[in-house]
């Protein structure tokens, strides 16, 4: 079977997207465990079980499920989300930096690496997510650019 470069092309950039797709998904997993971690070690959270364990892989189950161009864009929003909380938090810095423990500093790594890779991933994801699929013109067919 013989392919165009319009093919090859196509089906290298969907391969892309299903890249940066799934990592999404394990950057949200990575962040989750790191808040398990975090609990773990003893830190407390306002409720029985950390929001943001159950909130991150909510968020990576629905990128791994839907299929709408723009669900990375969650996965990236829930990193951002953790990542901004992070920064205004009293503790998060102390954490990081080990003030509350070896096992603290971990969780608190763990958790940022992995929101901070579903923020980069997630933005790939979307823009490659929309430049394979061209919006259509009041036509209703696809325009090419």
């Amino acid at each position: 079977m013989r392919r165009s470069a319009g093919t090859v092309a196509a089906m290298s950039l969907d391969a892309r997207t299903i890249d940066a797709r799934s990592i999404t998904v394990a950057g949200l997993v990575v962040g989750a465990t790191g808040i398990a971690v975090l609990w773990a070690s003893g830190v407390e959270f306002p409720v029985a079980v950390p929001p943001g364990i159950v909130i991150l892989l909510a968020g990576a189950v629905f990128v791994a499920l839907a299929r709408w161009r723009w669900a990375p864009a969650v996965g990236s929003f829930l990193g951002l989300f953790v990542t901004v909380g992070f920064a205004i938090s009293p503790t998060g810095w102390d954490n990081l930096t080990g003030q509350h423990g070896a096992s603290v500093a971990a969780g608190q790594a763990i958790q940022l690496a992995g929101v901070l890779t579903a923020v980069v991933a997630g933005i790939a994801a979307t823009r490659a997510g929309y430049r394979q699929h061209p919006s259509p013109t009041p036509n209703g067919r696809a325009a090419h650019r």
